[in-house]
């Protein structure tokens, strides 16, 4: 099963759509505050994925040797992300070792 990690910006209530997977919150894990980079250096290790709604995190980091993949939702409220649940779904799927997926209004 994929370790999914959701970024302080996403609604927590999003674990609740994504139930098959194993999804932890940047909050549970107390990194809430934690700059882009040393966030993605401590779930590296411990995660498969980054769900994201930071339009800016591929600009601003470098993946090359990342192992953890990341995913861009189009946006951070509950109701505008609901209708791309499945969307999102199969980029955790597909997500591969250091890839990006900005998932497509």
């Amino acid at each position: 099963m994929k370790r999914i990690l959701l970024d302080e910006n996403l609604p927590i209530p999003l674990r609740l759509l994504l139930r098959e997977f194993d999804v932890v919150t940047v909050q549970f894990h107390g990194w809430s505050g934690i700059q882009n980079g040393e966030l993605l250096a401590l779930a590296d290790d411990r995660f498969d994925v980054l769900i994201t709604g930071d339009k800016n995190l591929r600009y601003q980091q470098n993946m090359a040797g990342r192992r953890i993949a990341i995913i861009e939702v189009p946006f951070t409220r509950l109701s505008q992300i609901e209708p791309y649940i499945e969307s999102i779904k199969r980029a955790i799927l597909n997500a591969s070792t250091g890839s990006y997926r900005q998932i497509e209004e």
